[in-house]
């Protein structure tokens, strides 16, 4: 055995196991079996072109090298982001820890009690921070929650403003740069008017909806905006707020002045810089729009006992559901992070947080303050964190470079100089030097802060905040550690077995891949700072869109886009952009298989297109006839197809090249979604089959991990005619020579996250990454023949194959009372997380095994579904209290006085042998998705908020 190739590592197949495997899938070879999967005409047919794979070893060691070229200043640009300090507990038992990072979206909300109150926690610190009524559980960013709240008061308008077709939304002159220009991304499409002015000045009158402010200002100027706010209201205005969350402790908050929205992001709870992400935006707003708010929401139900337990609440708001009548495409939340950022709020509670805003605040002062007597003039009249400064900014910034200091240069005469968490008194009076020197005046020396404040007394938060036990309680690394690993052992994750969900990919995510998260080098540079800083982190960006741009066969790669729904819409802007360059702006029909993912649709219609959706044939291939009937019925106005290969249906359609070209024929792009790339890498790609762009989920086919349901990156790979309009940024220069304005904050996106799939590439290289692929075809093969006679398989391609997942028809089995989700449940009692449940098709589960799983792995797995399909034939309509229908049992249960059902305990706990050696017990029992969509609670509400539960 090599144990230096890490192919051996990551492929959990071994060569002794193959011979076994092929013969029960029926073919001599691996070749056989890709050649009955893939068809010829799509076939690579040379290797890709990528470097020799490095070990593990040699990886790291490249990786430290790389990190050192980046050059980390003291950084006080603001902008949004602020150095921020992650505690030790919450670095190593989070973000360093499996048992979080590899964890899935909690759909499965019985083994997901732990993640679901962390998240609930987040929410409870968000609402109790911005004074609203209603959190989500993150978005991707600050700005794309600030475009989320332009869209979701578009859509809840007046009936009065709909009708007279109300346009208008005023935009403060005060925003965040790279907030402008998504919101000029998003509102385009939709027919929505920006209009940018100064907040003081505005009109009110009826042409606008909605109003979006900033506070403190992009420069840190602090308004009072409660008589804006009551104008607005007074003339139907709705108002958006996206507001620094470590000012709310010292600021009163936007909800007590009335406002409807308050977005932001929770970067300065504890999450590293990371070269501008991942980060967890907040998103919360009143009751009134729970339907209409974006993202997810985690809320308090019960379970089959009555007693309390959290789920994803009112998933019907889910694009998946409303699919083209979905106001957003939202899919991705920022989960692990938003867990990171929660447990920053326990950790420190509302005292520790109040410590560290008001140290924050007076390091402000006393900088203000030092920097005056020195004859400076500062702007800002009241401020929290962010002074401004009337000075020769090209003299400063010379001097500051030399001592590796990074301000914000707004002008040649302006500079703004945002503080932070980390700016001790040694960091106040290196900047006074430097400010001396360019003076040419003598140093002035601070010795300690100021106490006195700059906040005007009526914008002094006067509320209390997270006053719940649950931030009162653990602030001692020994509580904390012991309080994450309760939550820890509530939840079923990848470190204790595989998560085999059809088009979501749960592999290996390696822990080499992940250990350059925790350097230094890579996780505090600032995604404004001037991009020759930025070295490392501009080789392996550079590199990485190199290798997916040869993995996919396109041209160029744009890795901005922070999911998957974002790289939907972000091709799709592309496409749009091409269009109207060719003077064909009337191209806005988008042609979508009834079998495409939610996502599509909804993305489709947020890049202002219209949705035509084809039928699939009986074997749930794309129906060629209707596709060209309806390609030639609006032939001059098709802008797109959007086809995800291969199929949602697991099936590699032999027709896919004359779809392509149909598409062509008649003006159109393809779009082709990435969710199944895991299939192709190495054998087909997306240019072979004759798309124009694609999406890749880098949390999939790329190992970047799911962490519980974020962070997501899914970077936009183009064709030639397609690279001038990748998108660009308005802080640092990026994108195609005709880029479109901004798909998320950050010029490259989560270039943290970034680091883990540039090592899958790189110690994989061509040969590992080809046979990861020809693996995971070939697990899929092999459950799929284990399980045949027991389950039927759905679809299969045209010689009987399963691509790298397949959808087993779980609907025959209503006969004996049992439903789909009944499976589901029945699964977390043999230890397994359930596959994809009920998606592309009602009544099924899709499941997907990845090449990471070793064979008794697949067997074990495999010898569960079995003996389940044993437990469905002995059930009956007649005899509903079943194994299945009880399931899952909790350990409360199982262990109780009282045991009253028709079956054993060994055979509720205990079914097959191998569970007694790595049981894992759900926390509790069924939950009640439909009562605690009627007694919404979404915050860790005191305790008498849970009397009606019981």
């Amino acid at each position: 055995m090599k144990t230096d190739v890490f192919a051996l590592r990551h492929i959990g197949i071994r060569e002794e196991n193959l011979k076994h495997m092929l013969d029960t899938v029926g073919v001599d070879n691996l070749e056989q079996l890709i050649y009955e999967t893939i068809p010829e005409d799509i076939r690579l047919k040379k290797p890709l072109i990528l470097d020799e794979p490095l070990s593990e070893h040699r990886y790291l060691a490249h990786i430290e090298a790389l990190s050192k070229k980046n050059k980390v200043f003291r950084t006080y640009i603001g902008l949004g982001y602020h150095e921020s300090l992650t505690p030790s507990v919450i670095k190593r038992n989070i973000l360093e820890n499996p048992g979080w990072y590899t964890a899935y979206t909690p759909y499965q909300a019985e083994i997901a009690q732990g993640r679901l109150e962390a998240l609930l926690n987040f929410q409870t610190i968000v609402t109790d921070l911005t004074g609203m009524e209603l959190a989500n559980a993150s978005l991707l960013d600050e700005s794309t929650a600030a475009a989320e709240a332009m869209t979701m008061l578009y859509d809840v308008r007046s009936r009065e403003q709909k009708k007279n077709e109300v346009l208008k939304f005023f935009v403060s002159e005060e925003i965040l740069p790279q907030t402008l220009s998504l919101l000029k991304t998003r509102s385009t499409p939709l027919g929505i008017e920006l209009v940018v002015g100064n907040h003081e000045e505005f009109s009110f009158d009826s042409d606008y909806y909605g109003a979006l402010l900033q506070y403190p200002g992009k420069y840190g100027q602090v308004y009072d905006y409660s008589d804006f706010v009551s104008k607005a209201k007074a003339n139907d205005i709705k108002v958006a707020v996206a507001a620094d969350i470590l000012s709310l402790v010292a600021l009163t908050p936007p909800g007590e002045f009335g406002v409807d929205v308050v977005v932001g992001t929770t970067q300065r709870f504890g999450i590293p810089l990371g070269y501008g992400g991942p980060h967890a935006a907040y998103f919360a707003t009143k009751e009134a729009y729970k339907r209409s708010i974006p993202g997810r929401i985690i809320g308090v139900t019960k379970d089959t006992d009555g007693k309390p337990a959290l789920r994803m609440a009112l998933q019907t708001r889910e694009q998946h559901i409303k699919r083209d009548k979905a106001t957003s495409n939202i899919c991705t939340a920022q989960v692990l992070l938003a867990v990171m950022a929660g447990m920053y709020g326990v950790y420190h509670g509302p005292k520790g947080l109040k410590y560290i805003a008001n140290k924050v605040h007076a390091t402000a002062v006393t900088l203000t303050d030092a920097l005056e007597k020195l004859g400076l003039y500062q702007m800002n009249t009241a401020f929290f964190d962010t002074i401004t400064i009337k000075t020769n900014s090209n003299l400063v910034r010379t001097i500051a470079e030399k001592y590796e200091v990074n301000f914000l240069y707004v002008d040649n005469e302006t500079i703004s100089i945002a503080v932070n968490e980390a700016t001790s008194i040694k960091d106040i009076n290196q900047i006074l030097s430097i400010f001396s020197e360019a003076l040419g005046k003598n140093k002035i020396e601070v010795t300690q802060l100021k106490t006195e404040t700059n906040i005007p007394d009526h914008l002094q938060r006067t509320s209390s905040f997270m006053e719940n036990k649950v931030f009162n309680s653990y602030h001692s690394e020994t509580e904390l550690m012991r309080y994450i690993k309760k939550l820890e052992r509530k939840d079923l994750a990848l470190n204790h077995s595989m998560i085999s969900l059809g088009s979501c990919t749960m592999k290996l995510n390696a822990a080499t891949e992940m250990l350059p998260l925790s350097m230094t080098h890579w996780g505090n540079i600032h995604p404004f700072v001037p991009v020759e800083q930025a070295e490392g982190y501009q080789i392996v960006l550079k590199e990485l869109a190199k290798d997916l741009s040869i993995i996919t066969g396109f041209a160029d790669t744009s890795l901005q886009p922070n999911s998957g729904a974002q790289g939907e819409y972000a091709g799709l802007m592309a496409i749009r952009a091409y269009h109207e360059s060719r003077g064909d702006s009337d191209r806005n029909i988008c042609l979508i298989p009834s079998s495409a993912h939610g996502t599509n649709p909804a993305s489709a219609v947020m890049a202002g297109m219209k949705v035509i959706v084809t039928k699939t044939d009986e074997k749930g291939n794309i129906d060629v006839a209707d596709l060209e009937e309806k390609a030639k019925l609006h032939s001059n106005k098709l802008a797109a197809l959007m086809v995800t290969y291969p199929s949602t249906h697991g099936v590699f359609e032999s027709s896919i090249k004359q779809i392509t070209k149909l598409i062509h024929d008649h003006g159109g792009q393809v779009y082709m979604d990435g969710a199944n790339m895991n299939a192709q890498v190495g054998l087909t790609n997306p240019g072979m089959i004759g798309a124009d762009v694609c999406h890749l989920n880098l949390h999939k086919t790329f190992a970047i991990p799911h962490g519980g349901g974020g962070p997501g990156v899914g970077p936009i790979c183009v064709a030639p005619q397609l690279v001038p309009f990748l998108p660009g940024n308005p802080v640092i220069a990026t994108g195609g020579k005709n880029a479109i304005t901004a798909i998320s904050a950050a010029p490259w996106g989560s270039s943290l996250a970034c680091l883990i799939s540039y090592a899958y590439i790189k110690m994989l290289g061509e040969e590992g990454l080809t046979h990861s692929t020809k693996i995971a075809i070939l697990n899929a093969n092999y459950i799929k023949q284990r399980l045949s006679g027991k389950f039927d398989v759905l679809y299969t391609g045209e010689k009987g194959r399963a691509a790298h997942e397949m959808i087993i028809d779980c609907r025959p089995f209503k006969q004996n009372g049992i439903e789909v989700t009944d499976i589901a449940k029945r699964l977390m009692d043999y230890g397994f997380h359930a596959p994809t449940v009920s998606f592309p098709v009602a009544g099924t589960v899709m499941i997907e095994p990845t090449e990471s799983e070793n064979l008794e792995e697949l067997d074990r797995f495999c010898d569960a579904m079995i003996s389940i399909r044993a437990e469905i034939d002995e059930s009956s309509q007649e005899q509903p209290d079943n194994v299945l229908k009880n399931a899952p049992h909790t350990l409360d249960m199982t262990t109780g006085d009282e045991w009253p059902f028709p079956y054993s305990r060994q055979k509720a706990a205990f079914p097959l042998p191998y569970i007694r050696e790595n049981k894992f017990w759900p926390a509790v029992r069924r939950v009640d998705d439909a009562y605690g969509d009627r007694n919404l609670i979404c915050t860790c509400a005191p305790i008498e908020a849970y009397a009606d539960i019981e």
